[in-house]
């Protein structure tokens, strides 16, 4: 059984490769994320890496995100709604790497069980800016429960916000 960890600045570096998805896979997991979650659409959170040891992900602000008015802050629950979205691909794509055998449409059928159970979310500075850059990777995948760790960040890369959460997966 593979176990994919995080590769944090913060963290020492797991030895082990990630194996490079298929076109074909990305492509699917990408739609799914895209197109299928249309909360994502209302957020505009979207896919800027996807790889099988971490995902990124990218918010531009918009008016609509606006949590306090004064200061044009984004709001908190923009905040975790995208880390908790970016962590729930990191889990898809673990799985994806795990099942490297299957074909990518079987790997991609694996999602529908899919459910956050936990998360955690520590606001560590105000966010405010142009866009956002999102960070999620999986810390331990099991058979039944995936743990996985997110980061925001300000355009410049300050962290804003970390996260932890527990998916469900079987």
């Amino acid at each position: 059984m593979n176990s994919y960890r995080i590769q944090s600045k913060h963290m020492k570096k797991s030895s082990e490769a990630a194996p490079e998805f298929e076109p074909e896979f990305i492509a699917g997991l990408t739609k799914i994320f895209d197109e299928m979650i249309p909360f994502n659409r209302v957020l505009g959170l979207k896919i800027t890496s996807l790889k099988a040891n971490g995902v990124t992900g990218r918010i531009v602000m918009r008016p609509e995100l606006i949590g306090h008015f004064i200061s044009q802050r984004l709001h908190g629950g923009v905040i975790s709604a995208g880390l908790d979205a970016m962590a729930g691909v990191a889990v898809m794509a673990a799985i994806g790497a795990r099942h490297m055998d299957e074909a990518p449409a079987q790997r991609l059928a694996r999602f529908g069980k899919l459910g956050t159970i936990d998360l955690r979310i520590d606001y560590l500075r105000p966010a405010m800016g142009e866009h956002f850059d999102l960070r999620a990777n999986v810390m331990r995948l099991g058979s039944r429960v995936a743990t996985a760790r997110m980061e925001f960040l300000a355009a410049e890369g300050t962290l804003l916000a970390s996260g932890a959460a527990a998916y469900i997966v079987s």
